[in-house]
């Protein structure tokens, strides 16, 4: 078997896969962060300055600093900061919005005596025997796992997803540190309860290190669009499976920014397509993917479909979340006020206890949001200045409007999802008939 040694992989760093080895990372880190406080903000006092503790703690040395460990450490310490701000961080300061944005991008790999420690638990002493070709570099390295190249010997080449060791063990614990942490540097205001968020993000951190799980989910949406003419969904291959290897089908694939060197027409085919995609996510499987990481879409440019990667993150959608979500869908539609109002109220965006100002602040938010569907015409997404503008509402609603409720976390996952193929169509310079797109639910 050849694991291509000629080639030299990369170090990587090891991941720490023990408990109280997560638990002292953090710590240390919060040591180091202290010390620096504590000299910064006396080098301060002795100017006769009076500093505030959140600019003692977010220089950009602490900031680096948070940074580099979260993502040595990946699992939930990697992404859990951004699970807090899925509902897309309006209300994050933009000292923790960089720090969440230097967590997007890819996790050092683990090095290749770790790798092979937790393939020979996987597989057994002798998987090296069982596949012709193995390579040690990974495609890509990620908050929970890396992926490598791998051919059977029967010629079959597969894509197989390695999961760090500890990362399911420590979601609890890494969770709460990684919390504690935020909080301590006072970004986030004391009026927002974020523990039913948390404590979500634990479960949903917990379903996205199940591989077996997530070797379902795969399997579901590979029936689902196996006669799709928009997308390619690789299928799982069981006998690699295990809950910390996910093996499936290689499927090559560009970067999805690389159809921005297509035609317009292309770009909007193809975002067209990702939009009714989502629809039908919400209103027919009642299922969804809610990552919208980009790395999870690929371009097949034989084809020219998309192919659709990374169903960790896929949520089974509530009965009446969808159903308040297509009454909400026709409200933007006809723009009814009340209509829309009501929908939000059933579906847990409002409560009646919230005053009329605020009603309207957040039925005027969601007018914003959706005015692509408000005609039967083309919307420029490239030239739109929308995401900025729900920006700035949300922001509006939050602290003017002292408007702190944390909606159903369903919504969320479903607003995070939404809020990332808006990016994307505006990355893409997409034009689109939205309400044409959504005829169907309407």
């Amino acid at each position: 078997m050849s694991d291509d040694r000629n080639s030299k992989p990369p170090r990587g760093k090891a991941v720490p896969s023990g408990r109280l080895s997560r638990v002292f990372g953090l710590g240390s880190l919060a040591g180091r962060i202290a010390g620096n406080v504590v000299t910064s903000g006396a080098s301060q006092l002795l100017k006769g300055q009076r500093p505030a503790m959140s600019d003692l703690l977010l220089t950009p040395a602490n900031i680096t600093r948070i940074a580099d460990k979260l993502a040595t450490m990946r699992g939930a310490a990697m992404k859990v900061g951004q699970l807090i701000s899925m509902d897309g961080g309006d209300f994050l300061p933009r000292e923790l919005a960089d720090i969440l944005a230097r967590l997007r991008d890819d996790a050092e790999p683990m090095p290749k005596a770790q790798l092979d420690e937790v393939l020979a638990e996987a597989w057994g002493d002798n998987w090296q025997s069982d596949l012709l070709y193995f390579t040690s570099t990974p495609e890509a390295a990620a908050s929970i796992g890396q992926v490598h190249k791998v051919i059977t010997i029967d010629g079959t080449m597969l894509a197989v997803k390695v999961q760090y060791p500890g990362v399911r063990e420590s979601i609890d614990s890494d969770v709460n540190n990684v919390a504690t942490l935020i909080r301590m540097s006072g970004l986030i205001p004391k009026e927002l309860d974020i523990g039913t968020v948390l404590e979500e993000a634990k479960g949903q951190l917990k379903q996205e290190a199940d591989y077996l799980r997530e070797a379902q989910m795969l399997d579901r949406y590979h029936q689902l669009l196996n006669n799709d003419q928009d997308f390619i969904v690789p299928k799982s291959f069981p006998a690699l499976c295990t809950k910390d290897v996910l093996a499936m089908s290689f499927e090559s694939g560009e970067d999805i920014q690389q159809v921005l060197g297509l035609s317009q027409a292309r770009r909007n085919h193809i975002m067209s397509a990702l939009m009714r995609l989502f629809f039908k996510e919400v209103f027919d499987f009642k299922l969804i993917q809610s990552d919208p990481n980009l790395a999870n879409y690929r371009f097949h440019p034989q084809s020219g479909k998309v192919i659709l990667l990374d169903f960790g993150a896929t949520r089974e959608i509530p009965g009446y979340i969808a159903e308040g979500y297509q009454q909400l869908l026709k409200a933007a539609a006809y723009q009814d006020n009340t209509m829309m109002e009501q929908a939000a109220l059933s579906i847990g965006l409002l409560l009646s206890s919230h005053s009329n100002e605020q009603k309207a602040r957040v039925v005027e938010l969601g007018m914003t949001a959706c005015e692509a569907i408000h005609h039967d015409t083309e919307y420029d997404f490239g030239a739109s200045d929308l995401i900025a503008r729900i920006h700035t509402l949300g922001t509006a609603l939050t602290y003017d409007q002292d408007f702190w409720h944390v909606p159903p976390v369903d919504a969320l996952f479903i607003h995070r999802k939404l809020g990332g193929l808006f990016l994307l169509a505006k990355r893409l310079n997409a034009q689109m008939n939205l309400r044409a797109i959504a005829a169907p639910w309407l």
